[in-house]
């Protein structure tokens, strides 16, 4: 589990571990991750890791192996939105590419080194979170949607490419949810964002627990390369 000290990470984190789920945390904020230890009654290992970083995404992926003897489920969560509320001409190649690193190539490392683990027990279900910007585009948004548009591309290719092996590669693409990420977003921005909702309200936490709990379980097995919406009714693909 990637980005698993705050937001959407650390609440699908407390709800697989509420179905006894053994967790491996990943999240580069020591600080923060360590203040969660206390929400896992279960089996939890801390790893702070920047996933950005191929070698310490393949070191910490092996350690948690020979941890737990075998990885199961990946859920990548880790993310950033970057600069937003700036015109496509204003984005700024460092911008650009921090917004991708994380967003992308973190979860692109550690499907890498997750699935030959996965293929090798013959069963593995992975989900990356990706957006409703990633299939639509939000304007002042680019780093953000064009990372999570490659997020979804990924998925498909994955699901592709493994869908004989009894493993499930699906990504969830929510719309605005309720976390300190979009609380720090310029309200211009958010708003833009909220108003596209046929529901007019932002989603929760416990919304995508629940669907991402169930993408990742055993009853989930004849979906894969899927993206599931999670946006109040604005997706219409």
């Amino acid at each position: 589990m990637t980005g698993a000290a705050s937001g959407i990470g650390l609440a699908i984190a407390k709800k697989l571990s509420s179905y006894n789920v053994r967790l491996a945390l990943f999240d580069n904020n020591e600080d923060l991750l360590l203040t969660q230890q206390e929400a896992f009654p279960g089996e939890t290992r801390l790893c702070v890791v920047n996933i950005t970083n191929e070698e310490e995404v393949k070191k910490v992926i092996a350690e948690t192996v020979v941890h737990f003897g075998s990885i199961d489920i990946l859920v990548n969560s880790a993310g950033i939105t970057g600069k937003t509320n700036i015109k496509s001409h204003d984005v700024d190649y460092d911008n650009l590419k921090q917004v991708f690193d994380v967003n992308f190539i973190g979860s692109f490392y550690t499907s890498k080194y997750v699935l030959p683990w996965m293929i090798k027990n013959n069963y593995g279900r992975i989900l990356h979170i990706a957006s409703i910007a990633g299939k639509e585009g939000n304007a002042g948004m680019l780093a953000y949607s064009a990372s999570k548009a490659a997020v979804i591309a990924m998925t498909k290719v994955q699901g592709k490419e493994y869908a004989e092996t009894n493993i499930t590669v699906n990504a969830l693409a929510p719309a605005v949810i309720e976390t300190a990420l979009v609380k720090a977003m310029p309200q211009e921005q958010v708003t833009y964002m909220t108003d596209k909702i046929p529901m007019k309200r932002c989603g929760t936490l416990e919304e995508v627990a629940n669907m991402a709990a169930f993408i990742v379980s055993d009853e989930n097995s004849f979906s894969t390369g899927f993206t599931f919406d999670l946006s109040g009714g604005r997706a219409t693909y």
